[in-house]
C-alpha cells in the first residue's frame, strides 16, 4: 500500500479520537452543568474542566468501562483460584494440608477479616 493512503488514515483516526474526546468532555460539562448546580449548589464547569474530571475519573476508577483489553476483578480472581486448585491437585494430601496450614499462617489478618468456618454449631446459633 502507498504511503498517502496510510498517512490519510492514521488522520481520520487522529481526527475521530478528539471528536470522541470532545463529544465526551461536552457531555460531561452539559450533565454537570445541567445537575450539580441544582442539586448541591456547585459551580457550572467549562469543558476544559470536564476533560479534566473524565480523566480523572479515568485514574481513579480505571476505566470507562468495556472489559475487551482486561479482565475484571472477578475474572482475575476465577483465573487465580483455579491456577491454584491445579497445583493443588498436584500435591499429596500431606502436602496439601501443609500448604493449608502455612498459607493461613502467613495470610492470618485481623479477626473480622478472618473467613467463619462452616461449624455446624455456630449456624445453630445464628
Amino acid at each position: 500500500m502507498n504511503r498517502s493512503f496510510w498517512l490519510l488514515r492514521c488522520l481520520k483516526f487522529i481526527l475521530f479520537a478528539v471528536l470522541l474526546v470532545a463529544v465526551a468532555g461536552y457531555v460531561t460539562m452539559r450533565l454537570w452543568n445541567w445537575l450539580l448546580p441544582d442539586l448541591f449548589n456547585l459551580p457550572g464547569i467549562s469543558i476544559w474542566q470536564a476533560l479534566g474530571l473524565l480523566v480523572l475519573s479515568r485514574i481513579l476508577f480505571g476505566g470507562w468501562g468495556g472489559r475487551g483489553h482486561r479482565a475484571g476483578w472477578a475474572q482475575k480472581r476465577r483465573m487465580w483460584k483455579q491456577k491454584i486448585e491445579s497445583r493443588m491437585a498436584g500435591l499429596s494430601p500431606e502436602e496439601q494440608e501443609k500448604f493449608r496450614q502455612k498459607m493461613e499462617g502467613v495470610c492470618n489478618g485481623p479477626a473480622w477479616m478472618r473467613r467463619r468456618s462452616a461449624d455446624p454449631d455456630q449456624t445453630a446459633s445464628l
